[in-house]
């Protein structure tokens, strides 16, 4: 019983530890200001620069870009402010 109960306390220890309730985030972007495929590649690498963004697509031609990122490592203001730096002001769409 000993042992089991010092498994069970370390289990939840490393538990609490870890990023267990870290989630991965999808939020599409409307870019403002994007006219071809350079602003496209220029938007996609200021979003890729960002710390925690996990995936990317850019599409000049709709004004959009789709991000999936994690949670624990950034937020839709960060990536919203990145485009904005870049000079491409952005809005999620909902």
């Amino acid at each position: 019983m000993r042992t089991f109960l010092g498994a069970a306390t370390m289990g939840l220890a490393l538990l609490g530890a870890s990023p267990a309730f870290a989630a991965e985030q999808t939020v599409t972007l409307s870019i403002s200001g994007m006219w071809c495929a350079g602003c496209a590649y220029m938007v996609k690498e200021t979003l890729w620069d960002v710390e925690g963004v996990q995936f990317v697509e850019v599409s000049a031609r709709r004004k959009d870009a789709i991000v999936t990122f994690e949670d624990t490592e950034t937020d839709v203001a960060t990536l919203l402010a990145a485009t904005s730096g870049a000079g491409f002001p952005s809005t999620v769409i909902e």
